[in-house]
């Protein structure tokens, strides 16, 4: 079973609309919709925002509902020149850019005492998601990179620089990092889409509300078309 985690309502609501079957549970004051796309099962939930939220949230996937694999859907900021307001980023791999643990010889973004620096991604789910995106939103370009996550909406350009230089990331957001640590620990795929609703500096703020429904539906287009095709564990 596929687990589809996005942070806010908008992100969710039109999946949760194309459901067949549904039964809605509440756990961690989360609506977790179980359900079927095209035949194939399903668990669909809002999280909220932020670190906390997120691994709470891919947590209960993994242990009340069995998911297999989980793919969390959302919009970040964009750090690489050549990806637009628009365009998707795939995440590769994902840091906690706010983890800051210098003081005892840890260079920033490393979690003390785990052996990883940044948490991988499926590569199964990526290479779908790619053939799903070119199919599905043709008209945008499609990215692969990693993502870097903090409980910070980024609207500054020396933070963005900062970004960029110290962990190479292509986008920006606040959950993605933490889902992909609980991924991790519990060796389950997993996968960050991220649609591109502002630059991540000082035009952040304007672009978020101009373009956010426009990244959310090309977000939308990209998990209905890998759901049915996921080919993963019976439920």
């Amino acid at each position: 079973m596929l687990g589809i985690i996005g942070a806010m309502d908008e992100e969710v609501a039109k999946i949760r609309e194309c459901l067949d079957q549904v039964s809605v549970e509440t756990r961690g004051g989360m609506d977790f919709y179980k359900g079927n796309i095209k035949g194939k099962p399903v668990v669909v939930v809002k999280s909220g925002i932020g670190k906390v939220n997120a691994a709470m949230c891919a947590q209960i996937l993994v242990d009340c509902y069995g998911v297999d694999a989980m793919i969390n859907t959302g919009i970040a900021g964009s750090l690489r020149p050549e990806i637009n307001i628009g365009d998707i980023v795939l995440s590769t791999d994902a840091v906690q850019h706010d983890m800051d643990a210098t003081g005892f010889g840890y260079p920033v973004g490393q979690i003390p005492q785990m052996d990883i620096f940044a948490f991988p991604s499926d590569e199964g789910l990526r290479k779908l998601a790619q053939e799903c995106c070119h199919l599905v939103n043709p008209d945008i370009q499609t990215f692969s990179g990693r993502v870097v996550s903090g409980d910070q909406f980024i609207s500054d350009k020396k933070k963005k620089q900062w970004l960029i230089d110290t962990f190479q990331g292509s986008c920006t957001e606040m959950e993605g990092a933490a889902i992909a640590q609980i991924a991790w620990r519990n060796q389950i795929p997993v996968l960050i889409v991220r649609a591109i609703s502002d630059k991540a500096d000082d035009s952040a703020n304007m672009d978020y509300e101009t373009f956010e429904a426009k990244a959310i539906q090309h977000s939308v287009n990209l998990l209905l078309a890998m759901a049915e095709r996921y080919e993963g564990k019976e439920a």
